[in-house]
């Protein structure tokens, strides 16, 4: 996706503005330690926001993978979801989501909406590290009877997740890099060189 150049700065300082971006230590859903820690679950907290993000997605979801390329929409656990939610209203597509775990009572199923075998499903989820979480949800959309070629989310943390999907047959679709978060931000004089070389070397990929 060619990325217009205010556009990424609007987004990386929506990053700095809302507090989604902060610095620390933190332990992430992939058990790794890490000196930052992006929260976008508080994104749909600021409606305007929210909507610029969104539309990043309906970009990305048409121009780099395809509108007739997918039947379905489905988000992750639990940040991918109300991107993945409000992206198959924008563009009209069914939308599903996995669950954490399987349930215990009902259908038994991690996967909650309308699925036939042999559908393409886009998966949708906010950023993405090991991928590890990732392939797991993936591999409950498989089990279900669904084709997942591309996943598209807003940031990658540049720690392996691309490789770890190309392993699985899958296109990841990033709107940004953390490097490109990272050095735009400093440009920006929105972070520390200290902020910006604890992004760096937390990056492995």
């Amino acid at each position: 996706m060619m990325i217009n150049k205010k556009l990424r700065e609007d987004i990386c300082r929506i990053l700095v503005k809302t507090g989604a971006l902060r610095f620390g230590a933190f332990t992430l859903a992939s058990g790794k330690m890490s000196p930052y820690y992006i929260d976008l679950r508080i994104l749909p907290s600021f409606p305007e926001t929210f909507d610029t993000v969104t539309s990043v997605y309906e970009t990305m979801a048409r121009n780099d993978v395809g509108a007739d390329s997918f039947d379905r929409i489905v988000g992750l656990p639990t940040a991918g979801i109300p991107y993945g939610a409000v992206l198959a209203f924008k563009m009209r597509k069914p939308f599903l989501y996995v669950r954490r775990d399987v349930k215990t009572h009902g259908r038994e199923r991690r996967v909650e909406g309308l699925l036939s075998s042999g559908e393409k499903v886009l998966v949708v989820d906010d950023l993405i590290t090991t991928g590890k979480s990732t392939l797991e949800a993936i591999d409950a959309v498989r089990c279900e009877g669904g084709v997942v070629d591309h996943v598209i989310v807003l940031i990658d943390r540049e720690e392996g997740g691309p490789n770890a999907l190309k392993s699985a047959g899958v296109n990841l679709h990033a709107f940004l890099k953390i490097t490109e978060i990272a050095k735009t931000l400093l440009e920006l004089r929105s972070i520390t060189k200290e902020q910006f070389d604890d992004i760096m070397k937390q990056k492995t990929a």
